[in-house]
């Protein structure tokens, strides 16, 4: 039998507001990846964790480990983590979240004079939001799981222009590490890695649902630095066919994406098209017909034939759409990456702990990638949380309130008490 354990849900209350006051920019929170903002927050918390009297310490890349010891030292640790640096103009509950409730759920086992069977860990990991900083996926957790390839400690941070490498080495930590192919987690010494998170849509709030148990996480087919070339010419000179429009070129492809979305999902086929960043560029103006436009374009699902479709339709459109109109596409590098499922047993496992509590929760799939990904493709047993959350995720208006933060506390704490004892 557990104890009457109870998660510290008031020092994690205490932590979000000094996270939001040293990182508020003006508009929303910046906590910029492998720089000032991240390096604070990691700070917060070590000195959190040192008041508490976990063990400490930092991995080659960057990482944070605070960890309540188990009764079996040598049993496989079980991780709670997620990150604290933040997209530009951000919330301050996105990734946070998940890194709180796991030190509420190891200082709330403290307060009760509990030993879990294992180590519990709270792990912060570095750069989750690379995508709003570098062009790359999870180099934090990748890295300790040493499946971050040497190649992309050369991409460029997008506001510095400055490599991954540099920025971390600046930091104090070890690119070289990476390059030997080194790691410090896998299989052999991490039983389950859970992550809490908010939910980055409405779903919860629209069921009146506080937590959901996350299924999988969807794969990604994506445009980074896509463009369309036509001629700049006068916007009341120039006949219709005479014009080479680049903004109409880019308009017509969008919205034949779009049609083929409503298709698929007339189907039944769940995914998402979404055209990032979308406009004409510098020398466009009134009286100008737009001789360039620059688009991104984000596709995700978790069957990978979803975004595959929207890609031939894309191709298709592209050529019919040049031939008409007399521009030229340039799609520029493709990026992505494969989804991933949860596993079966922390599903289970947290359903337990969740109706054992008598805590409300929906089994739901994730919409955005999170660090679990790169646990799960490394072999090692993962899964999510996600919390109630009002006003969508990445932007200023992020209200994840501290009631359904608390029942995904308690549902962390109950899961990482009893899994594998």
């Amino acid at each position: 039998m557990l104890p009457n354990l109870t998660p510290d849900v008031a020092l994690a209350a205490k932590l979000f507001d000094e996270l939001r006051a040293k990182s508020f920019d003006g508009v929303g929170i910046t906590r910029e990846a492998y720089g000032p903002g991240e390096r604070m927050a990691h700070a917060l918390m070590a000195e959190t964790a040192d008041r508490l009297g976990l063990e400490r310490r930092t991995d080659p890349v960057g990482n944070l480990y605070m960890t309540l010891p188990g009764a079996d030292r040598a049993a496989k640790q079980v991780i709670l983590g997620s990150h604290l640096d933040s997209v530009q103009q951000g919330g301050n509950f996105d990734g946070a979240a998940g890194v709180l409730a796991g030190l509420a759920a190891v200082a709330g086992m403290q307060r009760a004079g509990f030993t879990p069977a294992r180590d519990v860990t709270v792990m912060v990991t570095r750069a989750e939001e690379a995508g709003a900083w570098f062009p790359t996926s999870f180099p934090g957790s990748r890295g300790a799981l040493g499946r971050l390839a040497a190649a992309e400690l050369e991409v460029k941070r997008m506001d510095t222009g400055r490599s991954l490498a540099d920025h971390m080495a600046e930091e104090g930590f070890d690119p070289g590490f990476v390059r030997r192919g080194e790691r410090v987690l896998g299989p052999d010494n991490v039983a389950a890695y859970l992550e809490v998170h908010i939910e980055q849509g409405p779903v919860l709030e629209a069921e009146g649902i506080p937590i959901g148990i996350v299924t999988g996480i969807p794969g990604s087919r994506r445009l980074r630095a896509a463009r369309v070339l036509g001629e700049t010419n006068h916007s009341g000179g120039t006949p219709r066919k005479y014009r080479r429009d680049a903004a109409m070129a880019l308009a017509e492809l969008a919205v034949t994406l779009d049609e083929e979305w409503v298709r698929l999902e007339a189907r039944g086929h769940r995914l998402v098209v979404t055209f990032c960043v979308m406009g004409t560029t510098a020398e466009a103006g009134f009286t100008k017909i737009p001789g360039e436009a620059v688009f991104q374009l984000d596709v995700r699902s978790q069957d990978l034939r979803c975004t595959d479709r929207i890609y031939e339709v894309l191709y298709e459109a592209v050529a019919r759409i040049e031939a008409r109109r007399g521009v030229r596409f340039e799609l520029g590098e493709e990026g992505g990456s494969r989804p991933s499922s949860m596993d079966d047993g922390v599903q289970a496992a947290l359903k337990r702990a969740a109706e054992a509590l008598s805590i409300p929760h929906l089994i739901m799939p994730s919409g955005g990638g999170h660090d679990a990904v790169a646990f799960a493709q490394a072999g090692i047993p993962a899964g999510m949380l996600f919390v109630r959350n009002q006003h969508g995720s990445h932007n200023p208006k992020e209200a994840m309130r501290i009631e359904d933060f608390a029942e995904a506390c308690k549902v962390a704490q109950r899961f990482a008490a009893e899994y594998g004892a």
